[in-house]
């Protein structure tokens, strides 16, 4: 937020308006302003961000003008915030697909078990179910523990989205809501996992400090090319539609 009037000489506003000085840094380095900025002797929106950092809404402070002055904004950092809301994401999203799995492979929580799930299976449409059961239920399982535990976060979010596109693809002809029976809840949760293939697990986690960890954004389309190839493969190659 600025105090000052941004309009050329002679466009009204105070008189004043563009006496305060830049920065000593921006006023030497004139390629981190626009020619607008230099011109009249502001910030661009986004001076003083940095691409490769996060911040807390704690440290930010936006630049403004005053008599005594120009406050610069800090630098953005990585905050403890960010880290909370990653772990309750995967927790809660881990925590599912755990518990849908031991439904599957065990028939815990109510769930049909192993045999039963081969079943549903056949019934809709799936060729080879006892594999793809086993296959189904065991990434499940696979994936929901990584997750809980923030290790190979990529590619348990990759086993999340592979596994909630093929069962959207299933319900397309419900339509979207799950009230008349349509894919809501699988793009809700496959669209989580897309979300943590690309910001991590946040430091709560063991992949903290390794390589997936530190450049996600490769890493993240990586597993979305794998997930999207798994889907293709296990609906296209098994399913007799």
């Amino acid at each position: 937020m600025r105090s000052h009037d941004d309009r050329p000489g002679g466009a009204g506003g105070y008189p004043d308006d563009r006496d305060h000085a830049a920065p000593a840094s921006a006023a030497g380095s004139g390629g981190t302003q626009s020619l607008g900025a230099q011109k009249y002797n502001y910030y661009d929106d986004d001076d003083g961000y940095s691409d490769a950092e996060a911040t807390s809404l704690v440290d930010q402070r936006d630049d403004y003008y005053t008599d005594l002055g120009v406050v610069e904004r800090r630098p953005f950092r990585w905050n403890a915030g960010t880290d909370l809301g990653l772990l309750v994401l995967r927790l809660a999203l881990g925590g599912i697909f755990l518990a849908h799995g031991a439904q599957k492979m065990f028939g815990a929580f109510g769930g049909p078990g192993i045999n039963g799930f081969v079943q549903v299976l056949q019934k809709m449409g799936f060729q080879q179910a006892s594999t793809l059961a086993l296959v189904t239920g065991g990434t499940e399982l696979a994936a929901g523990a990584l997750l809980v535990l923030g290790l190979f976060t990529p590619l348990a979010a990759a086993g999340v989205v592979g596994l909630m596109a093929n069962a959207a693809m299933m319900k397309l002809g419900g339509g979207f809501f799950a009230a008349t029976g349509g894919f809501e809840l699988e793009a809700t949760l496959g669209v989580l996992g897309v979300g943590l293939m690309f910001t991590g697990p946040g430091r709560v986690a063991l992949d903290y400090g390794r390589v997936w960890f530190r450049r996600p954004l490769p890493f993240g389309f990586i597993a979305l090319v794998i997930a999207a190839a798994a889907a293709a493969g296990v609906f296209f190659g098994l399913h007799r539609g």
